[in-house]
């Protein structure tokens, strides 16, 4: 037997059962894929959910003898809009950020007796400073960078530069030699997760860490919990409508975009950057108590406690993890 109400009650019906359908979908994804970044698990569920009764078929499976209408689509897809835009909500005040981070890959170097570079923020243009030196010097070297690599790296196809490309041939000819790579994205770094099989791990969020080496990280960017106005940035920058657009912009457009999101790096949390927030960074690393806690973004070496703020690398000021302890590399 049919269920019928009238209008507009049978729209705000699938509106708030879809929104929740949302809801969970989200919550049971972000707890047990740690590898699907917001933006493609917010798409993936959209998608699911805005068509799950697109079709009568499957529409009458949720709603018995009545048919699809296209007004039941539209409130289907608005439930889960806003379904997956309250979940997000945490996101902007919390620094339980966890389940919003992700990483693929392997969080164990083969061999944790070489020295692992340590590079942060190099914003690199069309020169990769230090990097060649810095291999040709210490080639049984591992390598992490902490984020910023570039003044902005979006992962679309046709928007990488020949600089970004020439890194990512580096890469491959490190782990080619049996290295590992690591790349955990800062504010500077979008949609990377395409490059996967290029790294050993690639990550994005707090939540970075070799745990049998006793060391964590996270870019810096999300310590402080309560700029808002950036936070808010991240969630949109990052969104999956944004991935989407994106991806079907024309190669100009796209480049617009990437030089968008660049003019918008120069001014966002800046005034955050300007001084090194001690009691924010000091909060973070304890968090952390069993380990070394590393971040870079601040563009200053600091110290407090078991946390260690890692320098400019613009010049090519590396650092490097050896025998449990951080220090410049030579």
């Amino acid at each position: 037997m049919g269920v019928s109400l009238p209008p507009p009650l049978d729209k705000l019906a699938h509106f708030m059962a879809f929104g929740v359908l949302a809801v969970c979908l989200e919550w049971t994804l972000r707890w047990t894929h740690h590898d699907l970044p917001v933006y493609r698990r917010h798409v993936l569920i959209f998608l699911c959910v805005a068509f799950f009764g697109v079709t009568d078929e499957w529409h009458q499976r949720f709603v018995p003898g009545r048919a699809c209408e296209f007004g039941d689509w539209v409130a289907d897809s608005l439930g889960a809009v806003v379904g997956l835009a309250l979940t997000s909500l945490p996101f902007l005040w919390t620094r339980r950020l966890e389940s919003f981070g992700w990483w693929r890959g392997v969080r164990e170097r083969p061999d944790s007796a070489r020295p692992l570079i340590l590079v942060a923020d190099p914003h690199w243009g069309e020169e990769l400073t230090g990097l060649r030196e810095a291999t040709l010097a210490h080639p049984e070297a591992d390598w992490l960078f902490l984020g910023d690599v570039f003044d902005v790296w979006v992962g679309v196809p046709g928007m990488e530069t020949p600089a970004q490309k020439a890194f990512l041939w580096w890469v491959q000819e490190r782990r080619a030699a049996g290295r590992w790579v690591g790349l955990w994205m800062g504010n500077r770094e979008f949609f990377l997760d395409g490059l996967e099989q290029v790294f050993s791990l690639l990550g994005e969020g707090i939540g970075g860490a070799l745990p049998a080496e006793k060391l964590a990280w996270e870019h810096g960017d999300l310590l402080n919990a309560k700029d808002h106005q950036y936070r808010l940035w991240c969630l949109v920058s990052r969104s999956g409508f944004l991935w989407c657009l994106a991806r079907v912009l024309p190669g100009r457009w796209a480049s617009a975009l990437a030089a968008r999101l660049e003019r918008g790096m120069r001014t966002t949390n800046r005034a955050y950057k300007l001084t090194f927030p001690r009691n924010a960074f000091r909060a973070a690393a304890a968090e952390h108590p069993q380990s070394v806690f590393l971040t870079g973004h601040f563009h200053t070496h600091e110290v407090e406690g078991n946390g260690i703020a890692l320098p400019w690398a613009h010049e090519g000021a590396f650092m490097v993890w050896r025998e449990g302890r951080v220090e410049e590399l030579c």
